[in-house]
């Protein structure tokens, strides 16, 4: 099997990428894809919402790295991660959290404001992985 690539793609015309992302990704090597349905704050042993955007988005990425974990997969493997906020209140702390999880790693992104299935969801997580 091919070694699997990841090269960020950042033209030159483009602003420079910040906040751990990169305009796009070029996969080369890849043998399988693990699509990761959106994920919410849910699976709290009690089956409870946390309060706090915070703990609901930490609630989040452990959900979305256990599904990449059940894959024998983990952040480094992600091409595309797209997060939907229940508010523009939550980018920075969003930002913050991600770059926490990420690492170096950054992957295609794309961000968006919007109603959420759940009233108590404060976000979602949806994303793509290469192996």
């Amino acid at each position: 099997m091919p070694k699997l690539t990841i090269q960020p793609l950042n033209p030159p015309i483009l602003p420079a990428a910040t906040g751990n992302y990169t305009h796009g990704v070029q996969v080369d090597g890849a043998g399988r894809l693990v699509f990761v349905s959106g994920q919410v704050p849910w699976g709290d042993e009690h089956g409870k919402i946390p309060d706090s955007f915070e703990e609901q988005c930490r609630m989040v990425w452990r959900n979305v790295l256990a599904v990449l974990a059940e894959a024998g997969l983990g952040v480094q493997n992600l091409v595309k991660v797209t997060t939907y906020l229940s508010d523009r209140q939550y980018r920075a702390l969003n930002s913050k959290i991600r770059e926490e999880v990420l690492g170096e790693h950054a992957p295609a992104l794309t961000i968006i404001i919007c109603d959420i299935y759940a009233e108590e969801w404060l976000l979602e997580i949806e994303a793509v992985a290469a192996a």
